[in-house]
């Protein structure tokens, strides 16, 4: 796919996602781009809708649930649940994906949300995880490198509404992809991101 394709993208397959996270799905891939995590922490199996209204917008997508997922293994002895806050990840994981779908470039970075509301849980027998976040705002600021989504999101588990995650914020910034991992470099240490 080239990146005027991906600009224009109304869904994406597991294939393209996990495309997206190797660096492999875009043939003409800008210089600096926000990937998205490697499995295992990956939460988004596909993107079932992707919507664009100006600086408003919308993004649906889904993580099937097996009993062998990783974190049912560790996450907790003889009580097995998927972690809220990797539930969370996922909200931020798709509005920095957002970001990009919107010609955002740069490394994503979650910043944040106000409000976290747990109301259930998944469990390994569960089937489907569904993520759908009403982008209240984006801004694409190329000027400065980066681009800035904020949006609510609402988690489901085979269609019961688990968690709600409200004013979520993930961004891109240019200059910030730490590529030469694992030499010291410019970006080998952390600390506060400018322009957040």
């Amino acid at each position: 796919m080239t990146y005027q394709e991906f600009l224009q993208c109304t869904s994406l397959s597991k294939e393209q996602i996990l495309g997206i996270s190797c660096g492999t799905l875009i043939k003409d891939m800008p210089e600096e781009f926000a990937y998205l995590p490697a499995p295992p922490f990956l939460m988004i199996d596909r993107i079932t809708k992707i919507e664009r209204n100006g600086s408003k917008g919308k993004i649906v997508a889904e993580m099937d649930v097996r009993p062998d997922n990783l974190f049912f293994q560790v996450h907790f002895r003889n009580d097995p649940v998927h972690p809220g806050c990797l539930g969370v990840d996922a909200i931020w994981q798709l509005l920095g994906l957002y970001c990009s779908l919107n010609g955002g470039q740069g490394a994503g970075r979650a910043l944040g949300c106000k409000e976290v509301e747990f109301l259930g849980q998944v469990r390994p027998f569960n089937k489907v995880v569904r993520y759908e976040i009403s982008v209240r705002r984006f801004t694409n600021m190329p000027q400065q490198g980066n681009a800035l989504a904020v949006g609510n999101g609402k988690v489901f588990v085979d269609d019961e509404h688990i968690y709600t995650v409200s004013e979520a914020k993930a961004g891109v910034f240019k200059g910030l992809a730490y590529t030469d991992f694992p030499n010291r470099s410019k970006n080998s240490v952390g600390g506060a991101i400018s322009g957040s």
